[in-house]
């Protein structure tokens, strides 16, 4: 393998298990358990639960899914950074760096991403 595609498979592999464990965690739980979220979700800003869970799961259902595609990466990891900030410093302030390591890892991951960029492994790389 050629040496310069390392960075682009160090990104690759970032974005797809960054993506997938917000998916997987965040994500399809709220997706898949609406009604009951609605019941549970903070609404910081007083949006409303359904306009704030729908916010949330934008972020972390659709945007993790154009990552893990190398779609729009860049924008996808902004949704993401604004939902993990407000939850680490508006809604959770109290939470000790060892209960918000989890928020504080996903942080770096995607603020990493929007960095570096998604790499040159991207789907839309491949159709064009």
């Amino acid at each position: 393998m050629n040496a310069s595609k390392y960075p682009d498979l160090g990104l690759l592999f970032l974005r797809i298990s960054g993506a997938l464990f917000l998916l997987w965690v965040h994500g399809l739980p709220k997706l898949l358990n609406y009604s009951e979220q609605l019941k549970q979700i903070e609404d910081p800003f007083h949006l409303g639960t359904t306009v704030t869970l729908v916010l949330a799961i934008f972020a972390e259902v659709l945007c993790p899914l154009l990552i893990i595609a190398g779609v729009l990466v860049r924008l996808a990891c902004l949704p993401i950074l604004c939902v993990l900030l407000i939850a680490l410093l508006v809604v959770h302030p109290e939470w000790t760096l060892l209960e918000a390591q989890f928020g504080w890892l996903l942080l770096i991951i995607f603020t990493t991403l929007v960095i570096s960029g998604p790499g040159r492994l991207v789907l839309t790389q491949r159709l064009s």
